[in-house]
């Protein structure tokens, strides 16, 4: 799973969520910082009102939330849609012994990022794509 540093900075960048059925997010509440929920039909579902688009909690998956403005939630994109978001720019990831890299090509150029979580390498090539676009 990407770390909260990233999700953090891939937000601050730019990135815009727009909420799927099986999305995983934290709250920024420091009483749920720890805890990561996902999009559900059933449990947390998004719904949207002429004042913004919340998520709501259904049922007793938290008896302490009825909603949560989206706002106020940090998703965390999966693997394979931080690589969807890379398109065509995307070229290879490699395993190696300690790291994983993900290889991008813009402009001609070659980038890669590495990490040792996968997702964060992902992650991190997302990062450069939305800063040369913004």
């Amino acid at each position: 799973m990407i770390s909260t540093e990233l999700a953090q900075a891939l937000r601050e960048a730019g990135l815009v969520w727009h909420p799927l059925s099986g999305d995983r997010f934290q709250l920024d509440e420091p009483e749920f910082e720890a805890d990561v929920f996902t999009v559900s039909d059933m449990t947390v579902e998004p719904r949207d009102y002429p004042t913004g688009r919340i998520l709501a909690f259904n049922g007793t998956t938290e008896w302490a939330l009825d909603s949560v403005a989206t706002e106020d939630a940090l998703w965390l994109p999966s693997e394979s849609q931080l690589r969807e978001m890379l398109r065509s720019t995307f070229r290879s990831l490699r395993r190696l012994s300690d790291t994983y890299e993900v290889e991008i090509s813009v402009g001609g150029s070659t980038l890669v990022f590495d990490h040792p979580a996968p997702a964060d390498a992902y992650a991190l090539a997302v990062l450069e794509l939305l800063r040369r676009t913004h």
